[in-house]
């Protein structure tokens, strides 16, 4: 599917998908009779597949219980039609391993599947990933209790042991180049469900999401560069796709910002942003191309949502939303430089927003932007854009917004 952005197109073209040799695996004894333990049994097909070149492992139709899964270069995890794996309720069988929790670098217990510094990796196949059972153990969402207070004692990311205390995510490659997860369903997931951190040419393809509860964001690429996501439908209790860089110090630290995404066809149904920027944007966030995306169900709570303030700093800028459909039920497009009402000495910078051809019903209000007096939005753009069924006015402050051929409830706004 090709955008409207010649920049948009030659990612889809650079953005290279994983080579993944043609042997195949089997899973090596592995039960899947929904009550046997497989992990070892998955793990171990995993490895062999690896060691012996790399090639896909194969896993076939059952119901197979299972800890924490490391993917391995070269290796495709591939789940066949009627495969569930179905992670533990046992806590043990979840290593601990370097992360990052909203933005933070620190060692956490592995997510369901977890990938680190591999090359040509990729969970595909028609089957599903089942995180309900770890909702007995998977707890904890204090992040200022339990990780700011080590983060403010200096200690870097791989001394700041938050294991037991702080939930981890479902799926989530860290240091990666050429990722491609395809066709999958997750569901049951306690985090954020799909989580590439730091890590280039990621592929997310027709997977589809589930909402299991607060902060169940469907896609979060942080730090990343060149990720397109397509034909995707999201379900989640929070974001559906989140853009993020880092938090705070940490974040302008490793200034990694998360660049050259490319969104397109897919739908979403969640409680905020479908596509959003941020909050956790301190290394930056540049060159993100969104395109005929569309809402399902009871819709979204924004269709664009970028989000920061004055203690996360960092910048969004060159955002560019087209061909928009669907439902929402808070402002169509939010904009904030006062978050979660924090503020510090780093003001951030929105610029270059350009938001076009907009078919948005039911809308508290069109916009919801503000910035700050020392620090503007600048360049947002919006034009072609009808909004229906919206119950209130407008709320623009410190910003600078352009409108062309934009209605709201029949009546074109200059």
């Amino acid at each position: 599917m090709s955008t409207p952005w010649p920049e948009a197109n030659a990612i889809l073209d650079r953005t290279a998908l994983p080579g993944i040799p043609a042997a195949t695996f089997t899973t090596f004894g592995a039960r899947g009779n929904g009550r046997a333990d497989d992990t070892q049994a998955l793990q171990n097909a995993i490895d062999a597949c690896h060691g012996a070149g790399g090639g896909r492992v194969v896993v076939p139709e059952g119901v197979f219980r299972t800890g924490a899964l490391r993917l391995r270069s070269r290796v495709d995890l591939h789940l066949s039609k009627g495969t569930t794996l179905r992670f533990s309720d046992d806590p043990g069988r979840f290593p601990a391993v370097s992360t990052r929790y909203e933005g933070l670098e620190c060692v956490n217990r592995s997510p369901m599947l977890y990938a680190r510094d591999a090359t040509d990796v990729a969970v595909t196949g028609s089957g599903t990933l089942d995180a309900s059972d770890t909702a007995v153990w998977n707890r904890g969402d204090d992040r200022e209790g339990v990780l700011e207070p080590l983060v403010r004692r200096g200690l870097l990311g791989d001394q700041r042991v938050v294991v037991g205390r702080l939930r981890t995510a479902m799926l989530e490659t860290l240091g990666c180049a050429r990722v491609l997860i395809q066709d999958v369903t997750l569901t049951g997931s306690q985090f954020w469900q799909l989580h590439p951190i730091s890590s280039v040419d990621v592929t997310i393809d027709g997977v589809t999401t589930w909402d299991s509860g607060a902060n169940s964001d469907g896609c979060d690429p942080e730090s990343c560069d060149r990720v397109v996501i397509r034909r995707c439908s999201f379900g989640s209790g929070d974001d559906n796709i989140a853009i993020k860089s880092g938090r705070d110090e940490d974040g302008r630290r490793l200034a990694v910002p998360c660049r050259n995404v490319v969104i397109v066809g897919c739908q979403a149904e969640g409680r905020f942003g479908f596509i959003t920027c941020g909050s956790e944007q301190s290394g930056g966030i540049e060159n993100v191309y969104a395109f005929g995306n569309r809402t399902y169900g009871r819709g979204v709570g924004n269709a664009v949502w970028v989000k920061s303030n004055s203690r996360r700093g960092g910048y969004t800028r060159n955002l560019n939303v087209s061909g928009f459909r669907g439902r929402v039920r808070k402002a169509a497009i939010a904009i904030t430089m006062k978050y979660d009402d924090q503020s510090g000495r780093f003001p951030p910078a929105f610029e270059g927003i350009h938001l076009s051809d907009f078919a948005v019903d039911g809308a508290v209000a069109a916009l919801d932007v503000e910035g700050l007096p020392e620090s503007p939005v600048r360049g947002l753009i919006i034009s072609d854009a009808t909004f229906t069924d919206v119950v209130g006015d407008d709320n623009v402050r410190h910003a600078e917004v352009m409108r062309r051929d934009v209605s709201v409830n029949g009546l074109l706004r200059p």
